[in-house]
């Protein structure tokens, strides 16, 4: 159940941040609004998750999370581009999560 905490914070946090790039600087409506209830319910998602996993692995994971899901919406949303050295960036943050998620207890 931790994990799914975890992920369900991840994916607020992906929300939060794709919300704000859409809320234009806060000045569209919606958006706005998903961000600041986004962010806080991601906060508390990752509270919850911390008190069962470690403060490292959780915050690297859900940090992790955040990046690839920002990073492939960015490109699928927003048509942003990216180069193949930050494709293996991505990669590797995508590497470092499985590794974090596999010799976590």
């Amino acid at each position: 159940m931790k994990w799914i905490i975890l992920l369900i914070a991840g994916a607020l946090e992906i929300t939060w941040a794709v919300a704000m790039k859409m809320s234009n600087g806060f000045t569209v409506l919606i958006p706005s609004i998903i961000t600041g209830v986004g962010y806080i319910a991601s906060a508390v998602f990752l509270a919850i998750a911390l008190k069962q996993l470690p403060l490292g692995t959780a915050y690297a994971m859900w940090t992790g999370m955040g990046i690839l899901g920002t990073t492939l919406l960015g490109v699928v949303l927003f048509q942003e581009k990216m180069s193949i050295p930050q494709v293996i960036c991505v990669i590797l943050i995508i590497i470092g999560i499985a590794g974090l998620k596999i010799l976590s207890k």
